[in-house]
């Protein structure tokens, strides 16, 4: 029953197909879904937003069973308390069942892709989200887990990116047109070491490199080559290395000097 109102409504709403993988090395995309305690996780808040609708459903039910045990009403009111009666029912079952195929929906609709270069993130049923992150602007990592989110063995990694400003101290957790516009979340996963510690280590990577992205080093090789007077590009590339390298380290004598001034 759940994956044919699935099927209507993903074909109602014209919600995607899974994203297409970030730039970046093909053979490096890591794909990352939501774990099943976060389903478990979002049916305990469904179940406790259902409270509101069940009692207005069973209040109704009881006035009009009240009503017409207490007293003979007229025909017509009978009919209509008989008619009505079995209406509420139907509509509460309705939205019931509509509201857990979104929260469901909600639940498998989440993806989050990383490769060597950068990462991509979607969720969104009604109004579907998509951000993507290039690592070189990314700022802070963190993990974060609630004290509910602990009992259901799940956490959030969030990632921040460049102009985020708070650096990931006051934590946004919603998302849509009200998120935090320069922060990617990896909602309700079981492995938050492992995304984190791939993050890094793509990070580290880049940075060790010194040229930026392993990508754009390739195409300025590219670039290069066919201009005259540059020769081979692999000894251009060399070249600027060793020239920044150098650059490098007379930086580091510089602050090393002003430091020393400033101790005297």
């Amino acid at each position: 029953m759940y994956e044919i109102l699935k099927q209507w409504l993903l074909k109602l709403v014209k919600v995607p197909a899974q994203p297409l993988d970030p730039m970046g090395d093909a053979t490096s995309v890591r794909m990352f879904r939501a774990s099943p305690g976060y389903l478990r996780y979002l049916t305990v808040g469904w179940l406790a937003l259902q409270l509101i609708p069940t009692g207005l459903t069973l209040a109704g039910l009881v006035a009009a069973s009240m009503a017409l045990v207490a007293h003979e009403p007229h025909a017509s009111t009978k009919m209509v308390l008989i008619i009505v009666s079995p209406l509420l029912v139907l509509a509460y079952l309705i939205q019931a069942t509509f509201s857990y195929v979104c929260m469901r929906l909600s639940f498998e609709m989440r993806w989050y892709k990383v490769t060597d270069r950068s990462l991509r993130i979607r969720w969104g049923i009604m109004t579907v989200h998509e951000m993507t992150v290039t690592f070189a602007n990314i700022q802070n990592i963190t993990i974060t887990q609630g004290p509910l989110e602990r009992l259901f063995g799940i956490s959030d990694v969030r990632v921040q990116t460049a102009g985020g400003g708070d650096g990931g101290k006051h934590r946004n957790t919603s998302e849509g047109r009200n998120g935090d516009l320069h922060a990617g979340v990896f909602r309700g996963v079981d492995d938050p070491e492992v995304i984190r510690d791939l993050i890094t280590q793509h990070l580290r990577r880049l940075r060790d490199a010194g040229l930026g992205d392993p990508d754009e080093l390739s195409d300025t090789k590219e670039a290069l080559a066919p201009v005259s007077g540059f020769g081979d590009s692999r000894e251009t590339v060399e070249a600027l290395c060793a020239f920044r390298n150098e650059a490098r380290a007379l930086r580091q004598a510089a602050e090393a000097a002003l430091a020393a001034r400033r101790r005297g």
